[in-house]
């Protein structure tokens, strides 16, 4: 799968690629990670991105045209789509992490300061996306969110795929507790259930443990 981002901070988005399992997954093709600054187009000497809102008001707002003829330049696949980082949007969440894994390219606007000119939204029409209910100062954190929570779902990501299926909201629940060496430590104790290698106990231990952390954590899932 191939991101194209469009950021005024491509370095924020370059490192993230730089460490751990998705330096992996670039390394072995499964995803691929572009960026595009939109003061690469602004048509002013200065490579002015923003400025005051019509009607006034505080900040500064992104103007339309760094933004589209940024996101024009890129080359479209088939299977794509737009989306725009904004409290504004679609929540976030597992079932539509799934939704995104059948695109071939997802292109990612991240917003800054007071937000895009709206001439942006109704020229472009990206999904717009939010990640909770809450203001960051621009939409980087946002994308690289989505970005890896869309990757792990990606066979040859993770060491095994399993390990994104059995993740908490993979079907609704939050994930059983997990356990490793040592058995004992200062005198909490792995349950003794994990250690008898019958496999069927273990998972109707697991299956229980998952209903139970879900109902007391977020009883709102099972609503």
């Amino acid at each position: 799968m191939r991101f194209d981002v469009l950021t005024l901070f491509p370095d924020m988005v370059e490192d993230y690629f730089k460490y751990s399992i998705l330096k992996r997954a670039v390394e072995v093709n499964v995803i691929e990670v572009n960026t595009i600054n939109p003061r690469d187009y602004a048509l002013n000497k200065h490579k002015k991105v923003d400025d005051t809102p019509y009607g006034g008001g505080a900040g500064m707002v992104l103007m339309p045209q760094p933004y589209v003829d940024a996101y024009e330049s890129i080359e479209k696949n088939e299977n794509s789509l737009t989306v725009m980082l904004s409290p504004q949007g679609t929540p976030l969440n597992d079932q539509l992490v799934n939704d995104l894994t059948r695109y071939n390219q997802i292109i990612l606007m991240c917003g800054h300061y007071e937000g895009f000119d709206e001439r942006i939204r109704e020229i472009i029409k990206p999904k717009e996306i939010s990640i909770g209910d809450f203001v960051l100062t621009g939409g980087e954190l946002p994308a690289l969110c989505l970005i890896d929570a869309v990757s792990r779902k990606l066979e040859g990501t993770l060491g095994k795929i399993e390990s994104a299926q059995n993740d908490s909201f993979s079907d609704g629940l939050l994930e059983y507790p997990q356990y490793t060496k040592p058995r004992d430590f200062r005198g909490f104790k792995v349950p003794e259930v994990l250690l008898n290698g019958n496999h069927k106990e273990i998972e109707e231990f697991r299956n229980s443990q998952r209903f139970i952390r879900t109902k007391i954590r977020r009883p709102d899932l099972l609503n």
